[in-house]
């Protein structure tokens, strides 16, 4: 279980989701994105539900030295952490032929060099054993029309985690993924699935016939921080209810 946990992405939906499944059990976080206010607002949310400690910062992924310096400041107030998380993400729905090479550059910044900014700038102040967690998505490697920014940065962001997973264990840090499938109450979701009828249609098509809910992930999230996980690195864990195996709406009993 997570003592210290520095979340990227962490004031709303998936993240911050992580945060009060972590306060929640004892541990401290700090949860912090481009916005200060929401972070602060975040902070405050998690504290008056969970009664644990949280800090709320503002960084934006996309600059290195504003995580360092974030993450040093956090350090001193909170202590160490034993667990981060990269979860800051972009995204928006556009066939390639819509989309500028501005606004594939953003998608890929924020989600991919974000993710590779929070991981290295947390290496030099993780404490060892440590844990790294990426929140991945389906894209990485399931290509979906009106996706192409966000399966490039995805399935970029997959390879990140494998190629640090094998040069950073033998510094004790375990780095690992969670490919979340629909989750209720995301902004994806409420993209991808913008009526009754395409989330009930969604549901229906994955194996345990339900969305997900923020609770899942986090319960995944505190799995792969815990010691019960401790030999388990470089691996992508969908949490999807089996959405990746494909179509299972029909009758099979």
């Amino acid at each position: 279980m997570s003592k210290i946990a520095f979340i990227s992405g962490g004031t709303s939906g998936i993240n911050l989701g992580i945060a009060k499944g972590i306060t929640k059990r004892g541990g401290k976080v700090l949860v912090f994105g481009r916005d200060g206010e929401k972070a602060a607002a975040a902070a405050a949310e998690i504290m008056a539900e969970t009664g644990g400690e949280a800090v709320g910062g503002s960084a934006d992924v996309r600059d290195a030295a504003a995580v360092a310096a974030l993450f040093a400041d956090a350090a001193q107030r909170l202590g160490a952490p034993d667990l981060i998380i990269a979860g800051a993400a972009g995204n928006f729905m556009a066939p390639a032929s819509r989309i500028s090479p501005n606004g594939f550059k953003t998608v890929v910044d924020i989600d991919l060099l974000g993710t590779y900014n929070v991981f290295r700038s947390g290496f030099d102040i993780i404490s060892r054993p440590g844990s790294m967690i990426a929140i991945t998505a389906p894209q990485a490697v399931q290509a979906l029309p009106e996706q192409v920014h966000v399966c490039a940065a995805k399935a970029g962001v997959n390879m990140v985690v494998k190629v640090l997973a094998m040069e950073w264990g033998q510094a004790g840090i375990r780095v690992n993924a969670i490919s979340p499938g629909p989750i209720l109450g995301t902004e994806g979701v409420d993209r991808m699935a913008p009526t009754d009828e395409d989330k009930r249609i969604w549901a229906n098509q994955t194996a345990l016939r339900r969305f997900g809910t923020v609770e899942d992930i986090a319960n995944a999230a505190l799995f792969l921080a815990s010691p019960e996980s401790a030999y388990i690195t470089g691996t992508i864990l969908d949490c999807d209810g089996g959405m990746k195996l494909g179509d299972a709406s029909g009758t099979y009993l």
